[in-house]
């Protein structure tokens, strides 16, 4: 009775969260990730130009100590991201502070297909922990399109990269990768206390089926009880000797 009590109230207690990760765990196998990822809204090639004739950043800034560089494409410009932190002319060496809007739409439209129309456009400077365009390059612009998907496109504002895109089915897949990690703060740690102990619960909760089932098994007795009776016959005997 313990055990079946045990096995009942722990199965009632982690119940839900099961269910919550059977229902994101078929969820997952049943999507697309690329699809999840907006592939399908974007082209299958952005246009990339080649620039000729670019000069050195240390002759465009002499003395500037360079870690990392990537060269960026701006609204038919090439400009140099230096340092994380520093966007730079290729040519003039004239500093960026960060894109206007309207380079903004011109990466997007580099990316995303042409059929997509522009619903809205808007530069966000910080975001939280259950943001869909968490833990990424601030501030960025958020260029929203029309159309049932709730498509956003994100563009780094700081560096004129694009960033990614977001849609209603990334949103259900976040939510149920919310449920599944069992991070309610900030959704993408694995390793929280919250789900180690759901699991070791789980798989108490498993272990007790069985043990339930050991104990009241019908065939389980049928094989246990004569081996007892034989041994009980046994030591009778021994002791009547």
């Amino acid at each position: 009775m313990n055990i079946r009590k045990a096995h009942r109230y722990l199965g009632i207690f982690i119940g839900i969260q099961f269910i919550m990760w059977t229902v994101s765990g078929l969820y997952f196998s049943w999507t697309d990730i690329d699809e999840i990822h907006g592939d399908h809204f974007k082209k299958e090639q952005p246009q990339k130009a080649a620039f000729p004739e670019l000069a050195s950043p240390s002759s465009l800034h002499p003395g500037l100590e360079i870690s990392s560089i990537e060269l960026q494409e701006i609204a038919g410009e090439a400009y140099y991201y230096i340092n994380d932190h520093l966007l730079i002319n290729a040519r003039s060496g004239k500093m960026l502070d960060q894109i206007s809007e309207e380079q903004a739409l011109e990466i997007a439209g580099r990316y995303m297909k042409n059929e997509l129309e522009v619903a809205d456009v808007q530069l966000i400077k910080e975001t939280g922990k259950h943001h869909e365009y968490r833990e990424k390059l601030l501030p960025a612009y958020v260029i929203s399109y029309k159309g049932d998907e709730n498509l956003k496109a994100y563009i780094g504002a700081g560096n004129g990269s694009f960033e990614t895109v977001r849609h209603r089915n990334w949103r259900w897949f976040d939510f149920l990768w919310m449920t599944h990690t069992m991070d309610y703060e900030g959704r993408d740690d694995f390793n929280n206390s919250l789900l180690r102990a759901f699991s070791l619960l789980g798989l108490i909760t498993v272990l007790s089926g069985f043990l339930l089932w050991y104990i009241s098994s019908p065939t389980v007795r049928k094989i246990v009880q004569p081996k007892k009776k034989k041994k009980k016959t046994k030591k009778n005997n021994f002791q009547a000797n």
